[in-house]
Parts: structure tokens; sequence; C-alpha cells
């Protein structure tokens, strides 16, 4: 069994993660997988919500416990990480807006923070 934690702020990031996890996953092997979304204060406030939307649609046969936070995106990733110890974290490059490019601040600093396997996933 294999838990998957997936952050997330954005639908980009949620769908990219679908695509990486169903190539994964197997509905017999007992994998979980916890998606929290973190309403970022510099995000619109509703992209949030609509990630765990696009994780409950997208991942429904793995049934995946979702979670929304408030608060600063790495703290929370961080404590999600502590209280959930998956054996990998998904996270996106960037918030995956259009003015977004290569891998933003929150990526970078989960990087260098997070003790386990952590996948960026790419966008498709």
């Amino acid at each position: 069994m294999t838990t998957f934690l997936l952050a997330t702020n954005s639908v980009h990031v949620t769908a990219a993660a679908a695509d990486y996890l169903q190539k994964r996953l197997d509905p017999a092997a007992d994998d979980d997988i916890v998606v929290v979304a973190v309403r970022d204060p510099d995000a619109p406030p509703r992209d949030a919500g609509d990630a765990v939307n696009v994780a409950r649609s997208r991942l429904a046969p793995f049934m995946p416990v979702t979670e929304t936070k408030d608060g600063e995106p790495v703290t929370e990733i961080l404590a999600a990480v502590d209280e959930h110890d998956p054996d990998e974290l998904l996270i996106g490059p960037n918030r995956g807006t259009d003015d977004s490019d290569g891998i933003g601040s929150t990526a970078r600093d989960l990087l260098t923070r997070v003790d386990r396997p952590v996948i960026v996933l790419p966008f498709p």
C-alpha cells in the first residue's frame, strides 16, 4: 500500500496529478490518496475548492480523502505531510496560471524541506 499526498491549489495541478495517478494506481492495491488544497491568500478564493472538486471527480474510483486549508501554502503542506505521513508528495511546479512559468517558490521550498519523494507534476 502506498499513500500519496497531493498538495494543490489549482485545477491544473489536480488534473496533472489525476493523469499521473490513474496510470500508477490499482484499485486492488488499497493505495490511499489524500488531497490537500490550500487557499493561498494571493490566489483567487475559489481555486482550492475547484481543485478539490476535480480530485473528487477524476479520482473517484480511488476515493480520495480531501481537505481544504487556509494559510501559507508551505506551512500547511508541511503540516499535512506530518499528519498523513505519505510515501510520496505530489505538487505542481507552480500555480498553473497563465502568468506562471518554471518552478515556483512554493515548489522550491518544499523540495528542500520534505524528507520523502516529491513528484513535480508536468502540466499537460
